[in-house]
């Protein structure tokens, strides 16, 4: 997730930027889900890596969303090639509760948690953090203040364009 710019100034001419001491390698990775109760109550469950993504990752959150859900799970996910690693798919062969759908390629605009990253991405905006702390905690703060807000979870969900019903 890089920090985008929303608004600054500089002189004309010169581009505007911001500088952090984080290295290239120093990451944060998400993995998010948006569980929706047959009530309409939505959860938002993430985790978080500071390193890149492997199958292994993907099925340990797998592993937590089945321990969150306890009946049968419509997964519906982005064709993200670590979505199709062997280890991923062998694990979701050997758990019937779990119902995979795909999205379209190239459709994020139909992926509610495109929107949840979009509100973290907001709220890190003109942040240039000092270390991988800072990183983490203002992330961290990001994601709570999109799950603790039934509102902003609702508007992941209209935001794209499915029937939800």
């Amino acid at each position: 997730m890089v920090s985008p710019l929303k608004r600054s100034w500089s002189p004309r001419g010169h581009t505007p930027a911001i500088r952090t001491s984080l290295q290239h390698h120093q990451r944060l990775n998400l993995l998010g889900a948006l569980l929706i109760g047959w009530q309409g109550r939505i959860r938002l469950t993430t985790r978080s890596y500071r390193h890149s993504l492997r199958g292994e990752e993907v099925v340990a959150f797998l592993k937590q969303v089945l321990q969150i859900v306890p009946a049968e799970i419509v997964l519906v996910w982005d064709n993200h090639p670590i979505h199709k690693r062997q280890l991923v798919q062998q694990f979701l062969a050997e758990n019937p509760r779990v119902h995979v759908y795909w999205f379209p390629v190239c459709a994020p605009e139909l992926n509610p948690v495109e929107f949840v990253w979009t509100q973290v991405s907001e709220a890190t905006a003109n942040f240039a953090p000092h270390n991988l702390i800072e990183l983490c905690k203002r992330v961290s703060n990001a994601v709570a203040r999109t799950r603790t807000s039934a509102r902003r979870l609702a508007a992941c969900l209209a935001g794209c364009d499915l029937s939800w019903k």
